[in-house]
């Protein structure tokens, strides 16, 4: 059955009598007091988030309240730490001088310029986000595109910078601060096309943000629709990265523009080109409610392609029992797991983190769990300045013990799934933390 046919016998009516959808409702730091969940925490958690909130970034909904949180389990629930600032994720020097503002009542001039001195100290934009992953048109530098990779450019639609609930250890956190200087963002596709036609090596275009669901449906068309209207011949591939399965499935079911939406991932599709929707789930959980089920089914009938990914965290899923039941619940469903990645050098990196060594065995231990079908996900890995960097394990080389890598995406093609070597360090947490083994002065990866 076709999205169209679907639409004709008012399938979206019947949903809404089947869910009785709530209506949206964004928790922001100002007006999320006063609900029952809420008025369960004791007034330092809540101090804690109100001092955390102020620098990095708080947004929350009924849906995540209501269906995803267990309230019984606060504050070791892992949504509740994904969607809920914790005192640890800002180091102690940092909460004590905001914590100081917040409690001598410091207007919010003095609070916002605390706060981006605090931000500034975290890495806003890493891996040379900024300063190389920005291409330019024309001599003139494109702020919503970033094309690292040869084959694949991000584009940062302007309307889709910010999401149905932000996740604490988001990466992208600098998009929702206010600071134009720290925001990818663009609102004209032309120059977006002229760049694609003019780089015949990229094939994929990913809407990234921020959450490009967020935004309404005729918005998102507009975008799409011109590529597909260009007819460039080497796109070949739309993907579309998105947490909105995860935060809010009614955007597939019964938003206003939930059939609007599926019509146009039925468009691309019918185009014949590939579309992909990278959804991130972060925890079994956010797989289990009746609704991101039926989300995944309504999906799945446009031929649209669900692939998944999620970083390894502290506090959240550090556990292969965790990740081997996502991974094949994600199968049951039809999707794709996809990346198990590694907490970027960002934000809360710190609270969020865990050794390289203890990523792979988690990976390792969750792989061992389940079938080929679910092998087809790929990690650890790093999101780092060469490229996407793999930890294939930790063993003996040469009588030397060692991290064995190998970059899944590089700068430079050449690079891509060659094997290389770091020294073994049980501390080491990222790729800058590593050094290169058997005496070499640098990783060939960073040879671009």
């Amino acid at each position: 059955m076709t999205i169209q046919s679907t639409i004709l016998k008012g399938q979206n009516e019947a949903l809404q009598n089947e869910f009785s959808t709530p209506k949206y409702k964004p928790y922001f730091l100002k007006n999320y007091k006063g609900f029952p969940q809420i008025d369960r925490l004791t007034e330092e958690q809540i101090f804690d988030i109100e001092v955390v909130a102020r620098v990095l970034p708080f947004r929350t909904n009924n849906y995540v309240i209501n269906e995803l949180i267990d309230w019984n389990n606060i504050p070791n629930d892992p949504v509740f730490i994904l969607n809920f600032p914790q005192k640890g994720m800002l180091k102690p020097q940092h909460y004590e001088k905001m914590a100081k503002l917040v409690k001598n009542g410091a207007d919010d001039f003095e609070i916002n310029l605390a706060a981006n001195q605090i931000r500034a100290e975290l890495d806003p934009h890493p891996a040379g986000q900024m300063s190389e992953n920005r291409p330019s048109l024309d001599g003139e530098i494109l702020k919503g595109v970033q094309h690292k990779y040869r084959e694949t450019m991000l584009f940062f639609p302007s309307q889709g910078q910010s999401c149905h609930a932000f996740c604490t250890f988001c990466f992208r956190w600098p998009q929702f601060t206010g600071n134009k200087e720290h925001k990818f963002a663009m609102s004209e596709i032309e120059p977006v096309i002229r760049y694609i036609q003019q780089n015949p090596g990229i094939t994929d275009i990913l809407f990234t943000g921020g959450d490009p669901l967020f935004m309404k449906t005729k918005l998102l068309a507009g975008y799409i629709n011109a590529l597909l209207d260009a007819d460039i011949p080497n796109l070949r591939s739309i993907r579309i990265g998105s947490k909105a399965l995860a935060y809010w499935p009614y955007r597939f079911l019964t938003d206003d523009d939930a059939d609007d939406l599926l019509a146009l991932f039925e468009k691309v599709v019918s185009s014949g080109r590939h579309l992909s929707l990278m959804a991130h789930f972060n925890h079994l959980v956010e797989l289990e409610t009746d609704a991101v089920k039926m989300a995944i089914s309504r999906i799945r009938e446009t031929g649209t392609q669900i692939r998944t990914q999620s970083p390894v965290m502290k506090h959240i899923n550090d556990d292969p029992n965790v990740w081997a039941a996502m991974w094949q619940r994600q199968v049951e469903l039809g999707a794709v797991p996809y990346y198990m990645f590694i907490a970027r050098d960002t934000g809360a990196q710190h609270y969020f983190s865990v050794s390289l060594e203890k990523a792979w065995n988690i990976f390792r231990a969750a792989y061992q769990q389940v079938s080929g079908l679910a092998r087809t996900v790929r990690g650890p890995v790093m999101s780092c300045h060469p490229g996407k960097v793999q930890v294939l394990g930790v063993d003996q080389v040469l009588n030397q013990k060692v991290y064995v890598l190998r970059a899944l995406q590089n700068r430079n093609p050449d690079n891509v799934m060659r094997p290389f070597f770091a020294k073994y360090d049980a501390e080491a947490i990222w790729y800058d933390d590593l050094v290169p083994a058997f005496g070499k002065e640098k990783f060939f990866v960073e040879d671009f």
